[in-house]
C-alpha cells in the first residue's frame, strides 16, 4: 500500500493503534445482521479488514491483524452479552478472535501490498481465503466454543435467492460465496493489474449461484396445519407466567388449531411434581382441541439435575413426547471448565449451576398426525440439528426460546431470523415461539408467514402453515461446502509443503568454514 508510512498509514505504524483500527474494521459485518439487517453490506463489509491485513509490514503483523479483526467481529456479534457477562465478554471475544489469525496471515500471503501478486496467486486467493474463513466458522461452531451464532451467511436470511442457495449447501454455502465476493472486491480496489481473475471470480460466483437457483428443487406443498404461538411477555415468576399463558391459550378455543406452542421455560416446575399444572394443561388441550408443546425448566424428579425439556401435552396429560435440550449455552446454562472459569459468576450473570444435557433428538407425534421436531433456544443456530430432524421425518420444526434477558438488544430479532435459514435448508416450515419476542413463523422456503410478534407483545397468533414434502440437497448431501473448503486447505498445505521441500533440496550447499591462516610467531630473543 503506497504511502503506508505517510498520513494515515504512518498513524497505523503504532501497534496498538493499528490493532484498534483493525478491530473496528472487523466489527463492520455486524451491520448486515438484524437489527440493522443491511444484508447487502455483507458483500463489502470485509474489504477494509482485508486491505489492512494485506498492508501488514510482516507476516506476524498480518496474523495479529487477523486476530484483532476477529476480536472486533466477535465482540460486535455478541455485544448484547455485555450486561450479563461484563468484562468476560471481552475475554471470550479475544479467545475466539484468535481463530482468525491464520486467515489474516493468508490474506497477506496471497495479496501482500509490498509485492505484485501474480494473476495465478490472486486466483488462488479467491479459493483459499473463503475456504479458510469457512474453516474458522467450522471450528467456532463447536458448541463448547459458543456455537455458530453470527455465521456470515446468516446475514442473508431475508434474501430469497440466497435462501434457495441455502437449500443446496446450507448457511455454509452462503458464507463461502459472501467471503468470495469480498475478496474479489478487495482485489478490484487494491490490485488494478489483477482485475481479470477477480472479475472472472465474480462471474463464476454469479454463474454458480444462478445454476443452483435453476437446479435446486422447490418444496412440494402437501397439506396445511394451523399452529398457534403463545407469547406471554415479560412476567416475573413461574406461577404468574403460567397463569398468563393459560389465559392466552383459552383465547384459542374455537379457532380449530392443530398445535399450540409455548416458549422456552414456559413452565417452571417438573410436571411429575406438580400434577395440578399437568391437569390444567390437559384441560386446555381438551378445550382447544390441540396438543400443547410446553417447555419445562426445572429440577427433574426422576433423575438429578436441572433440565430444559420440551414436553407435548394432550387431552389426557403428557403424551410421552419429551425432548431434553442437548446443546447448552456456554456461561448462560453451564460454565465450561467450571473449576477454572467459575469466577465468571462473580462478574456477571453466569450460570450458578450447570444444566444437564439430553441424550438425543426426538420427533414427536402430535394429533392429528403432525410430526414435530423440537429444538430449544440456542439449538436453532446449529444447521445439523434441524437437518437431523428433517431426516427423521419431521413435518414442522419448532424452536422454543426465551431472550428476555436481552429484551432491548439486537439478539431477539437475530435469533428469530435463524428460523428462515433452517426452514430453507431443510424444506420444512419453522415455528419460532418465544416468551418475550421475537416470535415468527416461516414456510418451507424460508418466507415469513404473517406478522411476527415483537418484544412488546403479550398475545397469541395463529398461523396457517403449509406443510412440505421432499428432500432438499442440503438434507441429502449435508455440509459439502465445508468438505470442499477443507479439501482446498489440504491441497494448499500439500502444495506449500512440496514447495518447501523442493527449495530445500535445490538450495546450494553451504560453504565450509574459511581455512585458518597459520601465522608464524616472531622469533623470540635468545633463540
Amino acid at each position: 500500500m503506497q504511502g503506508y508510512t505517510q498520513g494515515f498509514g504512518h498513524w497505523l505504524t503504532t501497534p496498538w493503534r493499528r490493532s484498534a483500527v483493525v478491530a473496528l474494521a472487523g466489527a463492520l459485518p455486524v451491520l448486515a445482521f438484524p437489527a440493522p439487517a443491511l444484508w447487502w453490506w455483507a458483500y463489502l463489509a470485509l474489504v477494509p479488514w482485508i486491505l489492512l491485513a494485506r498492508s501488514a509490514p510482516t507476516a506476524r503483523r498480518a496474523a495479529y491483524d487477523g486476530w484483532s479483526g476477529g476480536f472486533g467481529f466477535m465482540l460486535a456479534m455478541h455485544h448484547w452479552l455485555l450486561p450479563s457477562l461484563n468484562v468476560f465478554t471481552f475475554v471470550i471475544a479475544a479467545l475466539l478472535g484468535a481463530l482468525w489469525a491464520p486467515w489474516g496471515w493468508l490474506v497477506r500471503r496471497y495479496l501482500a501490498a509490498d509485492a505484485r501478486p501474480s494473476r495465478s496467486r490472486v486466483a488462488a486467493a479467491l479459493l483459499v481465503l473463503p475456504s479458510a474463513w469457512l474453516a474458522v466458522e467450522l471450528v467456532r461452531s463447536w458448541q463448547g466454543l459458543g456455537g455458530p451464532w453470527g455465521m456470515l451467511g446468516a446475514s442473508q436470511w431475508q434474501v430469497q435467492p440466497a435462501l434457495r442457495l441455502a437449500s443446496v449447501g446450507g448457511v455454509w454455502l452462503l458464507s463461502l460465496l459472501v467471503v468470495a465476493v469480498n475478496v474479489a472486491a478487495a482485489v478490484l480496489i487494491a490490485l488494478p493489474a489483477s482485475r481479470a481473475p477477480a472479475v472472472a471470480g465474480l462471474v463464476a460466483t454469479a454463474a454458480t449461484a444462478s445454476a443452483a437457483w435453476v437446479w435446486a428443487p422447490r418444496p412440494d406443498v402437501d397439506g396445511q396445519a394451523r399452529i398457534a404461538v403463545v407469547q406471554p411477555g415479560v412476567i416475573d415468576g413461574p406461577d404468574r407466567r403460567f397463569d398468563r399463558e393459560e389465559q392466552l391459550t383459552r383465547g384459542l378455543v374455537g379457532q380449530d388449531v392443530d398445535l399450540i406452542v409455548w416458549g422456552e421455560s414456559s413452565v417452571g416446575y417438573d410436571l411429575a411434581d406438580r400434577p395440578d399444572l399437568a391437569d390444567r394443561l390437559a384441560r386446555l388441550s381438551r378445550a382447544t382441541g390441540a396438543d400443547i408443546l410446553v417447555n419445562v425448566d426445572a429440577r427433574r424428579s426422576d433423575r438429578p439435575g436441572i433440565y430444559k425439556s420440551s414436553i407435548l401435552v394432550g387431552p389426557d396429560g403428557p403424551t410421552g413426547g419429551r425432548y431434553d435440550k442437548m446443546r447448552l449455552v456456554p456461561f448462560g446454562e453451564y460454565i465450561p471448565a467450571r473449576s477454572l472459569l467459575g469466577w465468571a459468576t462473580s462478574v456477571g450473570k453466569a450460570a450458578g449451576e450447570d444444566r444437564r444435557r439430553g441424550a438425543g433428538q426426538v420427533v414427536m407425534d402430535a394429533a392429528p398426525g403432525l410430526r414435530v421436531g423440537p429444538m430449544v433456544c440456542f439449538e436453532t443456530a446449529f444447521p445439523d440439528m434441524s437437518r437431523n430432524l428433517a431426516e427423521d421425518g419431521s413435518d414442522v420444526l419448532v424452536g422454543q426460546s426465551s431472550t428476555s434477558t436481552f429484551q432491548h438488544s439486537w439478539a431477539p430479532a437475530e435469533h428469530a431470523s435463524l428460523g428462515a435459514l433452517r426452514a430453507a435448508e431443510t424444506g420444512r416450515p419453522f415455528v419460532h415461539s418465544t416468551l418475550t419476542g421475537v416470535s415468527a413463523v416461516y414456510d418451507a422456503s424460508g418466507r415469513r408467514i404473517g406478522s411476527q410478534l415483537g418484544t412488546e407483545a403479550s398475545t397469541t397468533a395463529v398461523y396457517d402453515v403449509p406443510l412440505a414434502d421432499g428432500v432438499t440437497p442440503y438434507v441429502r448431501y449435508g455440509d459439502w461446502p465445508v468438505h470442499l473448503a477443507l479439501l482446498v486447505l489440504v491441497a494448499l498445505g500439500l502444495t506449500e509443503g512440496t514447495r518447501a521441500v523442493r527449495l530445500r533440496r535445490t538450495a546450494p550447499a553451504p560453504l565450509g568454514p574459511p581455512a585458518r591462516t597459520v601465522r608464524e610467531s616472531p622469533a623470540r630473543p635468545g633463540r
